[in-house]
């Protein structure tokens, strides 16, 4: 969106290539409008940038505290796996970026050295000004929030590059450096700043205003969810965030976007141009459902590699213990309002391809099965099935099934059985009953998901008095193709679909 020092851009670029920093306080967790600024990350690459990233834990803990000095180092950690992670996304090459964070050279002495000199020389007015638009603004304000923008002046000279990247509302503080630096003996930057990208609700989009962002783990449910309530009235945009976001994300990483409608609307139409797109918006041509339906899915492909990295259990119980939910309250005090929300949906069922290794008849049950069943663990589960009168043992026997994983342990005759093969079953009489099959060329331990909660992450253990699984299980039903379904919405594993083998139009347990 601007530039500061553009002579001096030229004049480097006729020696050599520039090098160049971004860098970002590890406070909230980063949001989708960061993929503005690594769009333009990867640009700087194709032109033959060196690029440093700059993960400023120091910075984070300066800004009012956002981050607990306790939790710095568990942020730093989450935002280098994020911001890799949406990098590739994007299919932007690591090998050409260098990754640093703050405090590997922020608290060597040289540098402690400057910001006392540089304090020596600052006016409290000017440091105030300069923050203005990035550090948290109080009634009170720490003294911290006055030395973060001379740390992030004196980071140019430290990282030794010829510019700085960042957002517009970075702005004073990059003018601030420009002022500050050569009072030390420091040479100027180059400093480029690219749009501020509105929230869904019209204002900035922030990671402290849970309804303006989607979150780079956000599941597809949510995205839904959040897209449903954006601001995108009808021909409006002034403010628009589903706009804003096609315009400064999708455009630049794909060059078009694809409006997806109905046949009876016009159906799909692919535009070249984000003008001709607010053009079309503007005079209703472009319907905002439609317009976000779209947007829904674009993102989605971008969000699926970051989920799919963050869905193993190491980074898992790193963004927990990052981003620690409030405490469960204790026994007479009511719950905060961070606390989990009580959502019924399938993503909370741990689901999984398991292979029969062995099925034995239960020794004090005539109608029950005992089965050591492999789901990818180090040890195969022990599960006891109703399925003598149903299913002869040899069909049983090394096949692929689907068991429900987390429901609490319990014993069945004396057996505890560690999770339940799901079946389908006939709706009238003589009763019919067929254990769900997989997709061929399944592995066990592969998670099954319901088409579109692919993202969320399942419950360590159903709590039996919660009922989870028998609320959803009302909605689970074969379709008239055979297919296992939640709600009209399919069984999958990334191989496809997950159905059985006669049984229409049936019930799931």
């Amino acid at each position: 969106q601007e530039v500061l020092g553009e002579d001096k851009l030229m004049a480097i670029l006729k020696e050599r290539e520039l090098k160049i920093y971004w860098g970002t306080a590890t406070t909230g967790k980063p949001h989708v409008a960061y993929f503005v600024p690594m769009s333009k990350i990867a640009d700087f690459l194709k032109a033959g940038c060196e690029v440093t990233i700059l993960f400023a834990d120091l910075h984070a803990y300066l800004d009012n505290m956002k981050a607990p000095w306790e939790l710095l180092e568990l942020r730093t950690r989450y935002y280098e796996h994020v911001i890799k992670a949406m990098l590739e996304s994007i299919g932007v090459p690591l090998e050409k970026l260098k990754f640093v964070r703050g405090t590997d050279y922020q608290l060597s002495k040289e540098y402690t050295l400057d910001v006392y000199r540089l304090s020596s020389v600052v006016t409290q007015h000017d440091a105030k000004k300069a923050g203005a638009e990035v550090v948290k603004q109080v009634e009170h304000p720490l003294l911290s929030g006055l030395l973060y923008p001379g740390l992030q002046a004196l980071d140019e000279e430290y990282l030794k590059v010829d510019a700085q990247f960042g957002g517009v509302d970075q702005r004073k503080i990059f003018t601030f450096a420009e002022k500050y630096l050569p009072s030390l003996g420091y040479a100027k930057r180059v400093h480029l700043m690219n749009p501020m990208v509105p929230g869904l609700t019209g204002s900035k989009m922030s990671s402290s205003e849970e309804d303006s962002k989607i979150d780079l783990l956000d599941r597809k449910e949510d995205v839904k969810k959040k897209l449903k309530k954006a601001f995108c009235e009808p021909g409006n945009v002034e403010n628009n965030g589903v706009l804003s976001f096609i315009k400064h994300v999708l455009f630049p990483l794909k060059s078009e976007f694809v409006v997806l409608r109905e046949e009876k609307w016009g159906g799909n139409k692919t535009y070249t141009a984000y003008e001709a797109l607010e053009k079309d918006f503007a005079e209703q041509v472009v319907h905002p459902g439609d317009l976000k339906n779209s947007v829904e899915v674009a993102l989605n492909k971008l969000l699926d590699p970051i989920r799919e990295k963050f869905n193993c259990p190491e980074l898992k119980k790193l963004s927990s213990a990052a981003y620690p939910t409030a405490s469960k309250a204790k026994p007479g005090e009511k719950g905060t309002k961070n606390s989990e929300p009580e959502d019924v949906v399938p993503s909370r069922l741990d689901i999984r391809v398991g292979k029969v290794l062995s099925v034995e008849k239960h020794p004090d049950a005539d109608s029950l099965y005992v089965e050591k069943i492999d789901v990818g663990e180090a040890e195969p589960r022990t599960v006891v099935s109703g399925l003598v009168h149903f299913v002869p043992k040899e069909q049983l026997q090394d096949r692929l099934v689907v068991l429900l994983c987390n429901l609490k342990p319990q014993k069945m005759r004396g057996v505890e059985s560690q999770g339940m093969v799901l079946c389908a079953s006939s709706v009238g009489e003589p009763r019919q009953v067929e254990p769900l099959d997989p997709p061929a060329g399944c592995c066990a331990g592969e998670r099954v998901y319901v088409e579109g909660y692919e993202g969320g992450e399942p419950d360590e253990e159903l709590k039996p008095k919660k009922k989870v699984f028998e609320k959803l299980q009302a909605d689970f039903h074969v379709s008239e193709d055979c297919v296992a379904q939640w709600k009209q919405r399919n069984f999958l594993t990334k191989l496809g679909t997950v159905s059985c083998k006669s049984l229409k139009g049936g019930s799931i347990s």
